[in-house]
């Protein structure tokens, strides 16, 4: 049997993507309820405090067309009950940067495990299914 918790900032969670309810997505928890979150240079400050970050890396290449660089963003509040979430590539993430926060009726559950992973074109001309990382425990 499964107790639930309330996410808390490292866990990888699976939600309805706010912009279509037919998608989840999962991202990592970046800023809970109350929380003021500010990107300053790629660096995660939480109520004007730089907080550690292992999860996540911003590339130095160009992100893709579609997502524009975001290595400085906020200061947000997070609402009530509202989790602020990220991808772990941060500047190849559409996350809570672009369309918000995560109300708590739209949250699944914690990912735990890599069912599927696939190098983008933009890594990987060929575009292929990376075999080796399925399966793996997400940390």
């Amino acid at each position: 049997m499964f107790s639930y918790k309330e996410p808390k900032r490292g866990d990888a969670i699976v939600f309805i993507y706010p912009k279509d309810p037919s998608k989840d997505f999962i991202k990592r928890v970046i800023g809970v309820q109350g929380e003021t979150v500010q990107i300053i240079e790629g660096k995660i400050y939480i109520n004007n405090m730089p907080v550690p970050d292992p999860w996540g890396y911003f590339d130095k290449k160009e992100p893709p067309g579609f997502i524009e660089a975001v290595e400085n963003f906020g200061p947000v509040v997070v609402p009530h009950r509202c989790l602020f979430v990220m991808g772990d590539n941060r500047n190849n993430s559409e996350d809570s940067r672009f369309w918000g926060v995560v109300p708590p009726g739209n949250v699944l559950g914690k990912a735990f495990v890599i069912y599927f992973s696939w190098n983008s074109k933009a890594e990987n001309p060929s575009g292929k299914v990376r075999w080796s990382r399925i399966g793996e425990l997400i940390h």
